[in-house]
């Protein structure tokens, strides 16, 4: 594995740990700046596309002042490093606070796409895009039949 593929693997579980933390401060310094232009920008499943620094900082504050509860375990990570630029892919399997407050949990997974780039400061995230992955009775029963 290249340091370069180790270190966006890095900032990539800092992200999660910012979120899981409510760690805003942090989530400020993982998030590269808009350049030349060109604006940040993330993809929350079920949301419209949020564009901008101070947007996409400010769509993660809302959700961190609203989730009490949130856990992510990865798997599946692949990264791919083209010079200064990386995307990273993995499954978010996540854990929440569910509808019942403190004594309830409700599960889910999100596919997602981290895209990073090398600026002076190191890696830094410049697009991140969470798709939901539905799950329902139909995949039970494909388990159950094989």
């Amino acid at each position: 594995m290249s340091v370069d593929t180790t270190a966006v693997e890095t900032v990539n579980q800092e992200f999660y740990t910012a979120i899981e933390n409510a760690d805003l401060d942090r989530m400020t310094e993982i998030w590269a700046e808009d350049i030349e232009g060109e604006q940040i920008s993330c993809v929350h499943p079920g949301w419209p596309i949020v564009n901008g620094r101070q947007e996409v900082l400010r769509s993660w504050a809302l959700i961190m002042a609203n989730t009490p509860y949130i856990q992510f375990v990865l798997t599946d990570v692949r990264v791919m490093v083209l010079g200064d630029v990386a995307v990273l892919t993995c499954e978010e399997n996540i854990l929440t606070a569910g509808d019942e407050g403190d004594s309830s949990f409700a599960a889910g997974k999100v596919v997602a796409s981290n895209t990073f780039v090398r600026t002076s400061a190191g890696w830094r995230l410049w697009l991140h895009h969470g798709s939901p992955v539905l799950q329902g009775d139909d995949e039970d029963e494909d388990e159950e039949a094989a």
